[in-house]
C-alpha cells in the first residue's frame, strides 16, 4: 500500500499521468491529468485498487481529495472509476455541500451517477464529512466555550472572533487573551 509518491510527470493522457521515480514510470489515474505539467515534480496521494484481474492506482493533488475519494468508494455501487470524476471537480467542498444538503441532482451531473446511486450516496455519506468551513466553525465554538471559561462575557468574544487569525485553538486563545485585555 502507498501513501504517496514524489516525482516527475513525463506523460499526461486523457486519464492518467505517467509519473517517474526512480526510473520507474507508475500509471497513475488521476481526476485532472491536465492539471499537471511535464517534467514537474510532484506528491501525489495514492490509492492502490487490487482486484482480480488488475492492480491499479489511482492519485490525488491533496490529502482531503484522496479521504474524500475513499469515503466514495466505500458507498455501495460507486467503484474507483465512477468515484474519480466526482473528485474532478476541484471543489471538494461543493461536493461535500451537496451531500449535505441532499442534492441528488448536483450529485446526478457526474457520469454513470444516477438517481439510485446519488440518493445512496447521500444516505452513505451525509452527516459523515467535514469541509473546511465546518471545521472553522467548531474551533470558533471551542474557542468562546475555552474564553467563557476565563471568565469572558460570550458576547464580548463574539466581537473578536472576527479579527482571530490562528489555526491551531492554542494560538487562537492567545490572540484572542491579547484582543480582549485591549
Amino acid at each position: 500500500m502507498y501513501g504517496y509518491i514524489k516525482g516527475k510527470v513525463t506523460e499526461i493522457e486523457s486519464n492518467y499521468i505517467i509519473l517517474e521515480n526512480n526510473n520507474i514510470g507508475y500509471l497513475v489515474f488521476t481526476a485532472s491529468p491536465y492539471s499537471f505539467n511535464i517534467n514537474e515534480d510532484y506528491k501525489i496521494y495514492i490509492y492502490q485498487n487490487v482486484k482480480e484481474d488488475e492492480i491499479s492506482l489511482y492519485g490525488f493533488k491533496s490529502k482531503e481529495e484522496k479521504e474524500l475519494f475513499l469515503k466514495l468508494i466505500d458507498v455501495k455501487g460507486l467503484g474507483p472509476k465512477m468515484a474519480l470524476p466526482i473528485i474532478a471537480t476541484n471543489n471538494i467542498n461543493d461536493v461535500i455541500e451537496a451531500i449535505e444538503k441532499s442534492d441528488v441532482n448536483y450529485l446526478k451531473k457526474f457520469p454513470k451517477i444516477g438517481d439510485k446511486v446519488a440518493r445512496q450516496i447521500i444516505l452513505d455519506l451525509k452527516g459523515k464529512l467535514i469541509t473546511s468551513e465546518n471545521e472553522k466553525v467548531d474551533n470558533n465554538e471551542e474557542l468562546v466555550e475555552a474564553l467563557e471559561a476565563l471568565g469572558y462575557k460570550k458576547q464580548d468574544v463574539k466581537k473578536i472572533l472576527p479579527n482571530i487569525k490562528e489555526d491551531k485553538i492554542e494560538n487562537q486563545i492567545k490572540e484572542a487573551l491579547k484582543l480582549l485585555l485591549k
